[in-house]
């Protein structure tokens, strides 16, 4: 069974959980723009990690009964904390701790498999597409949307964000996962057995005609890489000055009123043959 590993990038406090969070409402028009899930009735997350995501899909679609995973107990209770602060959504929801490369159901289980996020952190991302599609009924389809981490802009250029963030990359890349998932996605559902594949890339483009977005997202970016700090200087990825010269390099951007910042994820949808 994959065990959670020592290195998970993000960390599990209360500051990431609440990021998360955020970052979840933050982009939730760009990400939802094309899922349709109004005619499904059991869904299947996998790696609901501290339920962001479930909020929004069980407030988006009133008539899933939604089933989530996730390795981490400490994520899963995150999680549960969090949906408990809106009760009228709890009766369709369950979580159970599993593994997503070894999942505890039998086949044809669900109508829909959604993924986001969450490849990104694994080592076998075609055995947890295997196992989605095992568990899809027929006809199933599954929704995917993942990074593609080497499509960040930020202008005005500092040279310590982006080393901090090649860094922060590398480590990734090396211990934990594939931050470049999100360009693979077609090739890996092929793989994997999937029918009917398309993809999509969803871009975040915002500079001085949306400033108060603006600084949103650039805080969340800040965020996003300072929570990795504790972890990458452990393992002599980046030094403190590093650190420091990174979180300058955002707040310079986020007092600049000509400020650039670019992002683009891929989204994936895919169905298991009839």
């Amino acid at each position: 069974m994959e065990t959670p590993k020592k290195g998970y990038l993000h960390g599990y406090n209360q500051k990431e959980t609440d990021r998360l969070i955020r970052q979840a409402g933050l982009f939730e028009p760009n990400v939802y723009a094309d899922i349709n899930l109004y005619q499904n009735q059991s869904v299947l997350e996998v790696g609901c990690g501290v339920g962001a995501q479930t909020e929004i899909l069980l407030r988006r679609f009133p008539k899933i009964e939604l089933t989530s995973i996730d390795f981490s107990e400490h994520q899963l209770s995150s999680a549960k904390h969090y949906l408990a602060k809106s009760p009228h959504l709890e009766a369709r929801w369950s979580t159970q701790s599993m593994d997503a490369t070894d999942m505890q159901f039998k086949g044809g289980t669900f109508d829909t498999v959604f993924i986001c996020f969450m490849l990104e952190h694994t080592k076998k991302p075609v055995k947890v597409l295997q196992e989605a599609l095992r568990v899809l009924k027929p006809g199933g389809k599954v929704y995917i949307t993942e990074v593609m981490n080497f499509t960040f802009f930020l202008d005005p250029y500092s040279p310590n964000v982006w080393k901090y963030w090649m860094a922060f990359n590398d480590y990734q890349y090396e211990k934990t996962g594939d931050p470049f998932v999100g360009v693979k996605l077609g090739q890996l559902l092929k793989t994997a057995g999937y029918t009917d594949i398309q993809t999509k890339v969803l871009n975040t483009h915002i500079d001085g005609r949306e400033p108060a977005l603006r600084h949103q997202v650039l805080e969340d970016w800040r965020d996003l890489l300072d929570s990795s700090a504790e972890r990458l200087i452990d393992a002599g990825y980046v030094d403190q000055n590093l650190r420091k010269e990174m979180n300058a390099g955002f707040q310079r951007a986020m007092e600049n009123n000509h400020a650039i910042v670019y992002d683009s994820v891929m989204q994936a949808y895919a169905h298991k043959a009839k």
